[in-house]
This record gives C-alpha cells, structure tokens and sequence, in this order.
C-alpha cells in the first residue's frame, strides 16, 4: 500500500534518514514502498530529549530512522524507559510504555513512536505544560 504525502511549500520530512525539502509549491509524493518516513514536527533532536518520555522517543525515533543501528540504540532505551516508568504510577501509561517496549523488541519502531507522543502528552500534562493541556481541551 502506498503513502501520500501532502506537503506545503518548503516542508521537510526524513526517508531513510536522508531529509528533504519541498520546493515552493504545494506537493504530492506517493512513496509506493516501505521506508522509514517522519514529518519535520515529528523529528527530535537530541537538545529537544530533555525529559525522561521525550528521551524514550528520540531513542524509538534513531532506531525508526536507521534500522540498521537500532539495536545499539536498546541499551539506551531500556535505561530511558526504566527512567520514565520509575516516575509513574499510573496504569494506563504503564500499559502504553510496556506496549511500546514490546513494539521495539517486535523491531516495530513506528508503533513504538506512536505510543510514546502518549507517553509525552501525559508527561506534559503531569508537569503543568499549557500549550498540551490547551490542546487536549480542544480535542475533547
């Protein structure tokens, strides 16, 4: 099955680990095979890793991008996750983080990064950040 992408003038996203940018018109690009693709907004930098469920992310993030180096990135992982569950009692997310270690034992690192944008809007919420509980008032 293929992915469209529907990307606004000069929008980044990453294939493969290589970024590219659009041009300055509105694009369409059909990836017609499997390949790691993230949009900007949903690429972290190391700087940015600097609670314990973004650094779970970013590590999930390196081994979705370069699958090859993935399992040098699980040591890292497993200590980030270990950080982050120590600071948590609540259930739910405790089932999101096991759900999401077990997506990156299965070498499924889109689900993991799926479930860990959870585990970051919990930890918002938890620490009082306004812009996550704003956005969750409006989804609800």
């Amino acid at each position: 099955m293929a992915l469209k992408l529907t990307l606004k003038p000069g929008e980044q996203f990453v294939i493969n680990g290589a970024v590219v940018t659009n041009g300055d018109r509105r694009a369409i690009v059909i990836v017609q095979n499997k390949a790691s693709i993230l949009r900007d907004r949903d690429v972290m930098t190391e700087a940015e890793a600097t609670s314990p469920a973004k650094r779970v992310y970013f590590l999930c993030m390196l081994s979705y991008l370069d699958t090859d180096a993935a399992e040098g990135y699980y040591p890292r992982f497993v200590e980030a996750m270990d950080e982050f569950m120590q600071a948590i009692e609540n259930p739910r997310m405790r089932l999101t983080c096991a759900q999401v270690s077990f997506a990156m034992m299965g070498h499924e690192y889109y689900r993991a990064l799926s479930g860990c944008r959870e585990l970051i809007e919990y930890e918002a919420l938890i620490l009082g950040d306004p812009d996550v509980a704003e956005r969750l008032q409006k989804s609800a």
